[in-house]
C-alpha cells in the first residue's frame, strides 16, 4: 500500500484529506507541524509527502528544504499544499525543493493526478 505523509496543522483539513486519501487506497500518516513532518519522513520513509506550507514550529518551506538536503529523504516526492495561490508562491515552493504544488481548497481529482504522476516518476 502506498504511504502518504500528510503534514497539516488544520484539524479539519487533516481529517478531510486523510479520509479522502484513505478511501482511494492510500495509507495516510499525519504530522501536525513541519518539525514533526521532517522527523516522521526520516523515520517512516513515506512514498510521498503532502506538505502544508504555513505550519507552526517549522514552516513547510524550511521542512521541504531540510528533507531535500538530507540524502536519506531527498528522493521522496513532496507536493506543497497552500492557500497561497500566486505564481510566485508556486515558484517559491519549487525552489524550496517541492516536486509539485497544489493550491487550497484542494481539488481531489487534480491532487490524485499529481500524486500518481510523482509516484510513477519516482518508481521509474
Amino acid at each position: 500500500m502506498t504511504r502518504i505523509l500528510l503534514v497539516e496543522d488544520n484539524e479539519m483539513n487533516r481529517d478531510m484529506l486523510s479520509r479522502r486519501l484513505s478511501r482511494r487506497g492510500f495509507e495516510v500518516l499525519v504530522a501536525e507541524n513541519g518539525q514533526s513532518g521532517v522527523m516522521m519522513t526520516a523515520s517512516e520513509k513515506p512514498d510521498l509527502v503532502l506538505m502544508d506550507m504555513s505550519l507552526p514550529v517549522m514552516d513547510g518551506w524550511e521542512a521541504a528544504r531540510r528533507l531535500k538536503s538530507d540524502p536519506d529523504t531527498s528522493d521522496i516526492p513532496i507536493i506543497a499544499l497552500t492557500a497561497h495561490a500566486m505564481a510566485s508562491d508556486r515558484e517559491r515552493a519549487l525552489q524550496a525543493g517541492c516536486d509539485d504544488y497544489d493550491s487550497k481548497p484542494v481539488d481531489m481529482t487534480r491532487l490524485i493526478d499529481k500524486i500518481q504522476h510523482l509516484l510513477g516518476a519516482s518508481r521509474a
